[in-house]
């Protein structure tokens, strides 16, 4: 999606006593009626064109057979021994790592060779279908950087983590901003910023629920594009070895490399993928990390050139030396894919946009995860929520999980708007109950 098609979507952002335009940024609006009632600051967040919110695990690969065996397949709970080889043994299954599986090391070959050895563990847990919500707010003020806490974002609650895991939903996707956690490049994390992070995951994760850390920064720092100039491929790979090193014995951590790539090269961005996720296991994590592509990440679009060369093309060549990633997509429901209004184009545009990068993931063996999707308070979307996640359940050898946008302490009335409103569900969370 384009940057003028999601620029309205982020004027539901926040609700605050006054309407402080400081915050407006070309995709985030107040609607005239509330700037005069004095009822909405605009924020910034979004998705392919001005950018959504948006993740899941791939399991680690399978166990590896006899020396001249075949290689076990990749499983989601636990790994398949290896085939047999020549007069050679199976291996035996791999021991669950983080969030897939640990190899097994085959036995020799030959006439009655031993069986594998079972390969180590890893530091993960054996990865769920996840199903949960964007919980936002800890981005919002995009054009006050670092911005004051309580003023310009806050954090999602704990009483909104009870609600949502009360109602079955096991993940949370939370985005932040990289200038707040760090606020200088390439230096030690700001110490305040960080524990606020860490407070979340560890009431979310001691809650039994999976954490989706997600920079929302849209491959940019302070406005300047990764790679391109001031902020280095190295600066990136930095601050993920920083979040790594945090996070590396953190079961129910996922990390999602970047929330919505856009404008810029599609090459570019995978380099800045690659360095990141070598960061990452060089500094010991295996955790599951999330990948998205160019043009927003969507995944209507994820075949399609008008952005650059297509991802289906260029995030072939994603490197992680500990196989355990997935691609994150996102995918709304109106007439452009932007997220920024309240209707749907049909009661099955979902699954139908979802199609082709579906048969993209099956082709060449990954997996992915529905970091954001969203529909309107009408019968239409309603039935297309649906649709959509009945698809993804249909089609769980290739996606992992769903994460809603969204929720938050501060999204008011938005169209979109898991949060309970005067002790009542939301319409939408009706729908995504059925599949909880």
């Amino acid at each position: 999606m384009g940057q003028s098609e999601h620029a309205e979507k982020d004027s539901w952002q926040r609700v605050a006593s006054t309407c402080d335009t400081r915050t407006m940024t070309t995709r985030s609006w107040c609607p005239l009626a509330l700037i005069l009632l004095g009822c909405f600051p605009a924020c910034g967040s979004g998705d392919e064109s001005s950018g959504n919110a948006s993740d899941a695990g791939t399991p680690g690969a399978g166990g590896t057979g006899g020396s001249t065996g075949g290689t076990g397949g990749t499983q989601a709970g636990g790994g398949e021994a290896g085939q047999a080889g020549t007069g050679g043994l199976a291996g035996a299954a791999g021991v669950a790592g983080s969030g897939g599986d640990a190899g097994a090391t085959g036995g020799a070959s030959g006439s009655g060779g031993a069986a594998g050895t079972a390969g180590a563990a890893g530091t993960g847990q054996p990865l769920p279908w996840l199903a949960g919500v964007n919980l936002s707010c800890a981005e919002f003020g995009e054009s006050h950087l670092p911005g004051v806490y309580g003023t310009d974002y806050t954090y999602p609650t704990h009483d909104e983590v009870d609600y949502f895991v009360g109602k079955g939903m096991n993940v949370f996707r939370l985005p932040f901003r990289w200038e707040r956690l760090q606020p200088t490049l390439d230096t030690e994390f700001d110490a305040v910023e960080l524990g606020r992070l860490d407070e979340f995951v560890t009431y979310a994760s001691g809650k039994g629920a999976w954490v989706i850390l997600d920079p929302h920064n849209y491959a940019r720092y302070h406005g300047n594009v990764i790679g391109a100039g001031s902020v280095s491929h190295d600066s990136f790979a930095d601050f993920w070895r920083r979040l790594a090193e945090r996070y590396a014995n953190e079961p129910k951590v996922i990390f999602g490399l970047m929330n919505e790539p856009n404008s810029m090269q599609t090459e570019l961005w995978l380099t800045s993928a690659n360095a990141a996720i070598a960061a990452i296991r060089t500094a010991g994590a295996e955790n599951l990390v999330l990948v998205p592509g160019n043009g927003w990440s969507g995944a209507h679009s994820w075949l399609s050139s008008y952005y650059g060369t297509p991802n289906g093309d260029v995030m072939l060549g994603v490197v992680d030396p500990s196989a355990n990633f997935a691609f994150e997509m996102h995918q709304y429901l109106d007439s452009d894919s932007s997220g920024t209004s309240e209707g749907c184009v049909s009661a099955t545009i979902g699954s139908e946009r979802m199609q082709a990068a579906t048969a993209w993931l099956a082709q060449h063996g990954y997996k992915g995860l529905l970091g954001e999707f969203g529909g309107g308070r009408n019968t239409t979307c309603y039935e297309a929520l649906d649709d959509l996640l009945t698809y993804l359940e249909d089609n769980d050898d290739v996606w992992l999980g769903w994460t809603y946008w969204a929720a938050g302490p501060w999204w008011g009335d938005y169209m979109f708007s898991l949060e309970p409103a005067g002790g009542q569900d939301r319409p939408q969370m009706d729908v995504l109950s059925q599949h909880l």
